[in-house]
């Protein structure tokens, strides 16, 4: 009996081992399972709360929207895309010290972000120091220049001087020869001011007040109700979507019957929702997703805005948000991240981190033509944005809704 037990526990081991073996090799027609790729890890940081919690949102949904599909159609050359992403509330220390993890801990191979002008000039010294590529999402062109002393650092939205130059050329069309200009003090509202100030007498446009006000305000009445004592015909507002919005509600309760034009920095829904009635006749410059259903089939952008912006739509209402719109911000993340990983896409298999980080940079310093939400941008060692002629807007609120200006 003996015997029998033994021979029966041994003749068992012996099916169980041939099964085992036979599902370890079922894979591939009979070959070994292939070792999953590591994941390619990239670094984001955006302010999904804190006063720039309207601009990071959009962007972090962005970005899983584009994980998802990415991994979901087999990752980057079988590579899973793993973004690690750190909500910064819109706080320039905490910038620095998330950054510096990222790099140190999280051993990520380019950071995408922040959402601010001031959180993205913040961390260029720590991602310069550390050798890492930097795509950021804000608009001032500091971020990027000098390019000699911004090596390892790229942007994606409308800078400063694209921007105003776009508006003063308008309003030179329009007749407009006499402005006043009311900006934040923020990284965003002087560097807006400052290309005001060095470019309007370029367009025949003077400036007859310039008041500011700083980030937290919120009445702005005393330095509008300056403006209305002079002769300027319009005024200009440079500044993202809240306190924009207040300066808007301002000029109506004031009865200040010129027009309001605003940055890019209020190309989002919420500006119109802060703003009311008052956002009706603002006049901005922006990218072209707002007005996404007037761009023509022969435009370059047309084929990556209509998709992003169904994508986004579709993404939202998976999550639970059926009302959610795209946003030119997320537009931002969409061009930022498309770059690491058309570079990534390139990048040589078996380098350590340091080779795998220059050859992200490098390869971000090539892009070519690349047809993105907030542009068509080509890199080159001079030009650390790229971004083409013809990559922008002016947009005036009617009715609560955006209306492209052609």
């Amino acid at each position: 009996m003996r015997n029998y037990l033994k021979y029966a526990v041994v003749l068992i081991l012996a099916v169980a081992l041939l099964a085992l073996g036979g599902i370890s090799c079922s894979s591939g027609g009979g070959g070994a399972t292939p070792t999953p790729k590591a994941a390619y890890k990239v670094g984001a940081l955006f302010s999904t709360t804190g006063l720039g919690a309207n601009l990071g949102k959009p962007e972090i949904e962005t970005v899983n929207m584009m994980v998802q599909q990415i991994n979901a159609a087999g990752g980057i050359n079988g590579h899973p895309l793993d973004v690690v992403f750190y909500d910064t509330q819109t706080d320039e220390t905490r910038s620095v010290t998330l950054a510096t993890k990222l790099i140190e801990q999280d051993n990520v191979l380019a950071i995408i972000g922040p959402t601010t002008s001031g959180e993205s000039l913040a961390i260029i010294d720590t991602v310069t120091a550390a050798k890492v590529p930097l795509v950021s999402c804000a608009a001032n062109i500091g971020i990027v220049t000098p390019v000699s002393e911004r090596y390892w650092v790229f942007k994606t939205p409308q800078a400063d001087k694209e921007v105003a130059d776009e508006i003063l050329s308008y309003m030179q069309g329009q007749g407009i020869t006499k402005v006043a200009i009311i900006t934040n003090t923020s990284s965003f509202g002087a560097g807006g001011r400052t290309v005001l100030k060095s470019d309007a007498g370029n367009y025949g446009i003077t400036i007859v007040d310039d008041q500011t006000y700083s980030t937290g305000d919120n009445n702005m009445q005393s330095q509008l109700t300056h403006i209305k004592g002079t002769d300027a015909k319009a005024v200009i507002c440079w500044d993202t979507d809240q306190q924009a919005a207040i300066v808007a509600q301002n000029m109506k309760t004031l009865q200040m019957n010129i027009p309001l034009y605003c940055s890019h920095g209020i190309a989002n829904q919420n500006f119109i929702d802060e703003a009311g009635d008052a956002a009706n006749g603002v006049i901005f410059c922006a990218g072209k997703l707002l007005v996404v259903d007037k761009v023509p089939a022969t435009d370059p952008q047309y084929a990556v805005l209509t998709k992003y912006a169904a994508d986004y739509v579709a993404y939202e209402a998976q999550q639970g948000k059926p009302d959610a719109v795209p946003s030119t911000f997320g537009g931002h993340a969409y061009d930022a991240l498309s770059m690491v990983v058309m570079a990534l896409k390139k990048m040589p298999e078996g380098l350590d981190l340091a080779a795998a980080r220059q050859a992200v940079r490098d390869e971000i310093e090539q892009t070519k033509d690349f047809a993105g939400i907030s542009g068509v941008f080509t890199m080159s060692p001079t030009d650390h944005l790229g971004m083409q002629p013809g990559s922008l807007a002016m947009i005036k609120i009617v009715d609560g809704k955006w209306t492209w200006l052609k």
